[in-house]
């Protein structure tokens, strides 16, 4: 009898990956370096495992994950909420890096996982772009509310200087990012199709591309669940509770509701829907987070029939 396919669970850290293999109930830690990483692979192959699991876990895991995709070997990057309600299902409260190893094993062995793929390596760099511009843009907000509460000249200066090299860095950003999308033919035209849309700029579009590859591929009830825009009914017997969206890319849906923003006042079909809203009486947020649905829904089915918008036709319709 043949023996069962391995399957791991990695566990990734900084500066270490924590590793278990269900099928010979191995469990150690190795550094998290490129150097270790491809010892692993190469012990991994040995096994020919049906699946390596590996939490999303703010991007400490990336490199790990695509140098063993690099090696053939068969990964499924998770969202830790998934592992988080399968350890509590199984009545596994205790959390440590061995064992949360342990436990992405088990979740791999009783679910059907979709192996990831490997983004090419332009997705990788438009990525990394859009996280810096991201962070930067957080960095100058927070430094401005500093210099408005500031009294001492020095410090005023101190931070003016710094505002303004956080500006020239988003600068530099935004011309590295136009120009990757500007060479590359399908990033080009899905910017242009998004951007044909009243209330999607440059850093919509880019953060779209860049966070949501979906888009253009995935149906309307998928790619809202995807952008964490999907509102999920809370019912049981009698009782009906207030539907609500949760989880979901909340990068997209930042940029889609500055878009939303916009939108709501120069683009006459989300500007028509969220009055509509509004006039019934639903709150504010009720009304912006279905019109983010509606913008991303129609941005998608722009990208999947390559039909610019219309708004003349659009809000006629």
């Amino acid at each position: 009898m043949n023996a069962p396919s391995a399957v791991v669970g990695i566990d990734v850290a900084k500066l270490k990956l924590d590793v278990f293999i269900d099928s010979t109930s191995e469990l150690f830690t190795i550094d998290n370096t490129p150097q270790a990483v491809a010892a692993l692979a190469k012990k991994l192959s040995a096994l020919a495992p049906q699946v390596i699991v590996i939490e999303h876990s703010g991007g400490y895991e990336r490199r790990c994950a695509i140098d063993l995709m690099d090696a053939g070997l068969p990964v499924a990057l998770v969202n830790p909420r998934q592992t988080r309600s399968f350890a509590r299902a199984n009545n596994r409260f205790a959390k440590t890096d061995r064992i949360d190893a342990k436990l992405l094993a088990g979740f791999g062995k009783a679910c059907q996982l979709r192996l990831s793929e490997k983004p090419p390596e332009n997705r990788l760099l438009l990525d990394e772009l859009v996280t810096r511009r991201r962070q930067l843009v957080d960095f100058r907000a927070a430094e401005q509310t500093r210099l408005d509460h500031a009294r001492a000249k020095d410090i005023q200066r101190s931070i003016a200087s710094h505002l303004t090299s956080l500006t020239n860095m988003i600068e530099k950003l935004d011309r590295q990012i136009a120009t990757l999308i500007e060479d590359d033919d399908d990033w080009r035209g899905k910017t242009r199709l998004l951007q044909s849309v009243t209330g999607v700029g440059p850093v919509v579009a880019s953060t779209l591309l860049a966070e949501m590859p979906e888009l253009g591929q995935a149906n309307r009830q998928e790619i809202a669940a995807l952008a964490g825009l999907a509102p999920f009914a809370r019912e049981s017997g009698k009782w009906k509770g207030k539907r609500s969206i949760h989880a979901g890319r909340a990068s997209a849906r930042k940029v889609l509701y500055m878009a939303c923003i916009t939108a709501i006042h120069h683009n006459p079909v989300i500007a028509r829907f969220h009055q509509r809203l509004i006039s019934a009486g639903k709150p504010f947020k009720v009304a912006i987070t279905a019109a983010m649905r509606k913008l991303l829904i129609i941005l998608n089915a722009l990208l999947k029939t390559g039909q610019s918008w219309q708004p003349k036709i659009a809000a006629n319709s």
